[in-house]
């Protein structure tokens, strides 16, 4: 028998839905046409001009082959198409070969990827033709006329928009065994019916719902992804640490992460695709944005060549051709866990210099690594053997499913680690990046990794997703992971230094710095030897107790999340219209039996169902419906809403159809969204700056952004009074030497102090969080010879014999700058006087003595007020000064840099020359102020306060359990605190764009916000994301309230808006019980007691049932008879049978008697009050917040006013502004919010 020789592939039929007869054709619904116009029916490909002498039937008679027109489908290239499907040749085979899979990945020119599975299988040739469908295709080249023995392969290629590997490779396995058992003129029909099933399962929604369907006999399961960002996994994740040894595996890592040129080679296809998108997995959320070829095809050889960064892959035969004619590739071998790189063979220096991946994030990711279970056989030792094939594939997905949710979270634990302290060097509002100071706070050894990392397209677009403040993957894994040292560096707002903490631990682990690094560059791959790597894995082991590790080596609970299925009906054949309508009908069927029916409420799960009951209705043509199940994503889970399908929905209705959907409210608000919000236009996105020192003068505006762009400080204040303290004596601009003098003068003291070594004697003497931010040099001092050290919190002096303590800033009683006479010579001197030593600490500072002098008083001073008004704060706003006083004189080096630095004496000046004390009921009562608009550039007006108490669940994490403090700043910014430490929980999250006007918790897991966009949102306390809306208000919402539930019904929560409508909330269902409206237009807040919603409506306060009928009203004219009078808030006062009230403008509060509005009110006057602002009660006292006059200055002030007596009790001022919002925690304290002039919350302890 002849060689035979290799054939051209070529398509013989394409499918593509809808897939119903014409005879049924004309019954398709016309709105569902619209939707879908690019639907084709199946076509088979016309076929090139061949010579006729090859198309011969058994006869001899000439054959022309039937053809139609048709269009490739999503643009995919047919041609191309033919030779991936046999990317290594056509070629007969003497013998039958085993099925065989493998994997494409196709990429149109706008970047979009689709993806194929293709299986090929083998046919016998019979009769000196090869038969396809009844049709004569080929003759083999070569052969006599006599009947041959050989196998020609053939390859079915399914190709989709989401990447279901292994879901559409046991489709093809299903569908293969059933055509080796059908005849040829059979093979069409079945691969067609097979492509209609497939054609009519929906994808499933992202979460944990995922679709199983019946394609006999395997169960074959469509897992959806995790969430809206996440990408779809349907592979085994861990296959890439079967081929390779972790250390290999984060060299590929860095090779993709530095956007080299990079080719896999394998003499398995199908492992080409499967290893290359594990690794675009492992990189989640960065992605690869560059040419993705996992696989070329014997004739796409060439493409290697390209100049760019690629991803491609080839068969392990071209590995010798591909390194010999490319130069700059990184080649990596699968089959032997090898990693080279090609050169020209003219150029012996022609090295790829890869570097190493950051130590700790690579040892920390190699023992996890180390720790993972990747044999499934070991998982099967125990079992006894299985006889139910299902039984056998949903355990080994189930195994495969934990290996998988492990391994993102090993791989996201090392994105998150090696970029983790990008932050600290992004400033958000001027988009830069200042990546000369990144780098200078990274290790030396882990320097050429991030200087080529940092030029990179990926990642400048990973820091345009920290920019735009993104909660992706990496978001939420690097708060998860946060330490309690990083959390309590939020709250700070002067320069960091490195704590004692920190300090300790170094020294700990200074006797490995000589051992950091094994190799400090990747010269040439092929020559490191995996030997030499197993040292850096002991010394992980030695580091992993070491607490400077903390951040790396803290291991993310991996918590199992539920994972539900949906089994899809069975699909009947013929595929005619009736028999579609028919399957679409049982699927709403089981959708709509599973809503009715959640197992335990599971809202999540119901979205989940009702997006696809949407889908499916949609499918039907029943747009109205569809909408109907999109609408209720809101209130079940908004972010699985497909906002731009019902776009293209609502756009293609008809009239009628609108003005049907238009008759419910729900739907004709969620159409007048669509219609009124205007067309996105392609948002370009702003480009990431990197920072640049000025050329040229600044005036104060452009030096303000300069210098919060380069991360000195923020706040605008500081900012004025240092261009101040710059320009003395000089026209009132800066120019660039003046500015780069000032910046490297800062960025080397900077420097110094993450140098600082102190001794352990002297660690002991300190509290762990203390930073050292300032060092004399060595000076002469009553106390010895010695550097003086300046941290947050005391002075002392750094001998050679240790520790010698000076004083803390709050002891300190004078501070003095004078003169000791030494021979001729008047020597500079500071004295500093302490309440609790006699001695009187001076120290010959010399020329640093002014400098000194005006640091020392500026902390005094800063702790001062601290102390008085409990505010942490102040003392970091004083020891930024101090900061910038240093750096202003170290710029300045002229006679008035002392004058100048002066101007920086923000706190000292404030004690001499506005010397204010602190009312002793105030001292008394205030605990602690916290400010939410630390690190704005300004503050932010408080608009509402919420307290949460904690509560322990078993499924929580402790910080979770922990009480919390919800804040709401403008434009539906809210921040989030700890309640148990006042640090931040979490970071601020945005709820629409309108500003927020009440919060409240309806269940232990919900907090409902009211917003003035007529949208309540309802965030989960858990993954603090807000996932539902309630969009029945039309109009403001200006209150929320609970009514506790009994045995027998569950709790309900009423809402009110500003055009006078109530609703009634379901809190576990969401739904609407009860809804009425008021005759008003000016509903402003609501209260519930025995049964009865009392109700501030402007001029009066109406008493109504809960459904809306009037029962009293106490009107503001019996008090008033201005025409503009009106209530602005009222509290009931029950155990007295009162309601008290404030009247806007008004600065009294009036007290009625609940069971005779006519009776005139008590009159409570309040004192020095300007106007009131808001109002609460705590047990038998009535709490008001306003603003008024104390110490000749407007400011805000509560009064506590005794409710039993009716007098006043305390008047309290901590506050700059006005006192806008008050909550009470527990009845044990108060918190207090104010205005933007200040921006603080006060707590004060409740008598």
């Amino acid at each position: 028998m002849k060689k035979l020789l290799p054939l051209d592939p070529e398509v013989l039929s394409v499918f593509v839905p809808p897939f119903l007869s014409k005879e049924d054709s004309s019954t398709a619904s016309a709105s569902c046409s619209n939707l879908n116009k690019t639907r084709r029916r199946s076509f088979r490909k016309k076929r090139d001009k061949v010579r006729t002498e090859n198309w011969k039937n058994p006869h001899g008679d000439q054959k022309v082959p039937d053809v139609e027109h048709v269009s490739v489908p999503n643009g995919v290239d047919l041609s191309a198409l033919s030779q991936l499907c046999f990317p290594g040749g056509l070629c007969v085979a003497p013998e039958p070969k085993e099925d065989r899979v493998h994997f494409l990945v196709l990429t149109d020119v706008c970047g979009k990827r689709t993806y194929g599975v293709v299986a090929q299988y083998y046919r016998p040739v019979q009769d000196e033709h090869c038969f396809y469908n009844g049709k004569a295709h080929f003759e083999i080249p070569g052969q006599t006329t006599h009947a041959v023995s050989c196998f020609v392969p053939f390859a079915i290629c399914l190709i989709s928009r989401y990447p279901y590997y292994n879901a559409l490779r046991d489709c093809l396995s299903c569908l293969l065994a059933q055509l080796k058992l059908c005849k040829d003129f059979d093979v069409d029909e079945r691969i067609k019916d097979f492509a209609a099933k497939l054609s009519l399962i929906p994808s499933p929604p992202p979460g944990p719902l995922h679709l199983v369907f019946n394609m006999k006999p395997l169960q074959v399961v469509f897992p959806s992804r995790a969430d809206p960002d996440s990408p779809i996994v349907d592979l085994d994740l861990h296959l890439p640490l079967l081929c390779f040894k972790p250390e290999k595996v984060l060299q590929i890592i860095t090779c993709i992460l530095t956007e080299q040129r990079i080719v896999f080679f394998s003499s398995d296809w199908a492992l080409l695709t499967l290893i290359a998108e594990c690794f675009m997995l492992y990189l989640h959320p960065i992605q690869w944005k560059h040419t993705f070829v996992p696989i070329l095809s014997s004739q796409m050889l060439d493409f290697v060549m390209a100049p760019t960064s690629f991803l491609m892959g080839c068969h392990l035969d071209h590995f010798e051709e591909v390194s010999k004619e490319a130069d700059g590739l990184i080649l990596i071998n699968i089959d032997s866990g090898n990693i080279t790189y090609s050169k020209a063979l003219d150029d012996d220096n022609n090295d790829i210099d890869i570097p190493d991946i950051p130590l700790q994030a690579a040892q920390t990711f190699i023992q996890r690594v180390e720790g993972l279970q990747l044999h499934y056989d070991l998982e099967l030792s125990h079992l006894m053997a299985s006889t139910d094939l299902g039984e056998v594939q949903a355990r080994r997905r189930a195994w495969q499913q934990k290996q998988n949710s492990e391994m993102q979270q090993i791989t996201l634990q090392l994105i998150v680690n090696i970029f983790r302290e990008v932050k600290n060097h992004l400033n958000y509002e001027h988009r830069v990046f200042n990546s000369e100071e990144f780098l200078k706070t990274r290790a030396p050894g882990d320097q050429p990794f991030y200087k080529k990392v940092l030029e990179t397209y990926i990642f400048h677009s990973f820091l345009k997703a920290r920019l735009n403040r993104r909660m992706d993957a990496f978001a939420q894994m690097e708060l998860s992971t946060e330490s309690e040292e990083d959390r309590m560096n939020v709250m700070l707002v002067s320069p960091r230094r490195p704590t004692i903490e920190k300090m300790a631990s170094r020294r700990f682990s200074s006797q490995h710095i000589v051992k950091r690094r094994m190799v400090m560059s990747m010269p040439n791959l092929q020559d490191i030897k995996i030997p030499e790597l197993p040292p850096r894995n002991s010394s992980l082991r030695k580091i992993e107790t070491v607490d400077s590790c903390k951040g790396y080596n803290t291991v993310p609970k991996l918590t199992s999340k539920s994972v539900y299925t949906f089994k899809i009906p069975e699909i009947h054949f013929p595929l005619v219209s009736q028999c579609v309508h028919s399957y679409y009908a049982d699927f709403i069927d089981l959708l709509s039996k599973a809503i009715n029916f959640p197992p335990s409420d599971n809202s999540v799960l119901l979205a989940r169902y009702l997006y696809l009951r949407g889908l499916i209705n949609l499918m039907e043509g029943k747009l109205l419906g569809a909408l109907s199940d999109f609408q209720s994503l809101y209130r079940t889970d908004i972010s699985i809403f497909p906002a731009d399908l019902v776009n293209r929905m609502v756009e293609s209705m008809s009239s009628s159809e609108r003005s049907q959907a238009e008759r419910q409210p729900e739907l004709k608000r969620l159409i007048s969204e669509i219609m009124e919000k205007p067309r996105e236009v392609t948002k370009v996105d702003d480009p990431v700056k990197n920072f640049e020192l000025p050329k040229k003068h600044m005036h104060l505006d452009v030096f303000v952004k300069r210098i919060q762009e380069s991360g000195i400080v923020k706040d605008i204040k500081i900012i004025h009074r240092l261009f101040e303290a710059l320009t003395v004596g000089h026209q009132k601009q800066i120019d660039p030497e003046t500015f780069r003098d000032f910046y490297n003068y800062w960025k080397e003291t900077e420097a110094e102090a993450q140098e600082v070594n102190l001794p352990h004697e002297v660690i002991e003497h300190l509290d762990k969080n203390e930073c050292v931010y300032k060092l004399s040099s060595s000076v002469k001092t009553n106390f010895g010879v010695g550097k003086i050290a300046m941290t947050q919190k005391r002075l002392f002096l750094l001998t050679e014999g240790g520790y010698v303590e000076i004083s803390t800033f709050r002891n300190i009683e004078e501070v003095k700058s004078t003169t000791v006479a030494f021979l001729v010579l008047r020597i500079p001197t500071l004295k500093i006087k302490t309440v609790s030593k006699k001695e009187v600490f001076e120290a010959n500072l010399k020329t640093e003595c002014d400098l000194w002098h005006l640091m020392v008083k500026e902390m005094w001073a800063g702790k001062k007020m601290a102390d008085d008004y409990k505010d942490p704060q102040y003392i970091q706003q004083a020891l930024t000064n101090v900061l910038l006083m240093d750096a202003v004189v170290g710029a300045l080096q002229s006679p008035n840099a002392i004058y100048a630095a002066s101007k920086l004496s923000y706190f000292d000046k404030m004690k001499t020359e506005m010397p204010m004390s602190v009312p002793k009921t105030t001292s008394e009562t205030l605990k602690h102020k916290i400010n939410p608009s630390l690190g704005e550039t300004c503050p932010q007006a408080i608009d509402i306060l919420l307290y949460t108490p904690g509560h322990l669940d078993p499924a929580e994490k402790i910080e979770d359990a922990h009480p919390k403090l919800w804040c709401a700043l403008s434009e539906g910014k809210v921040i989030v605190f700890d309640a148990s430490s006042w640090t931040i929980h979490q970071q601020s999250f945005k709820v629409g764009t309108a500003k927020l006007n009440c919060m409240l918790m309806a269940e232990q897991n919900q907090v409902w916000i009211g917003s003035q966009d007529s949208i309540i949102y309802i965030i989960n306390i858990h993954s603090m994301s807000c996932n539902k809306q309630l969009t029945d208000h039309r109009s403001s919402i200006m209150d929320l309230i609970v009514e506790d539930g009994n045995k027998e019904s569950s709790g309900e929560v009423y809402s009110c808006s500003l055009d006078g409508v109530i609703i009634a909330w379901n809190v576990s269902t969401l739904k609407v019980n009860r809804k009425f409206h008021l005759p008003c237009q000016n509903l402003t807040s609501i209260k519930l007691h025995n049964g009865r919603l009392w109700c501030c409506i402007g001029r009066s306060i109406m008493v109504v049932t809960t459904n809306g009928f009037l029962r009293q009203e106490l009107k503001i004219d019996e008090l008033f008879k201005e025409i503009f009078a009106s209530f602005l808030c009222f509290q009931l006062v029950l155990e007295q049978d009162q309601v008290w009230t404030a009247c806007a403008g008004h600065r009294d509060i009036y007290v009625w008697n609940i069971k005779d509005f006519s009776r005139l009110p008590h009159k409570i006057q309040l004192q020095d009050c300007s106007e009131i602002s808001c109002m609460i009660k705590v047990k038998n006292q009535i709490w008001v917040g306003s603003k008024g006059l104390s110490q000749g200055k407007y400011k805000g002030k509560i009064y506590v006013i005794d409710a039993d007596k009716k007098i006043v009790e305390k008047e309290l001022v901590a506050h700059a502004d006005t006192v806008k919002a008050l909550c009470s925690a527990e009845d044990r304290y108060v918190l207090s919010g104010s205005g933007k002039e200040e921006g603080k919350i006060a707590i004060w302890k409740v008598e």
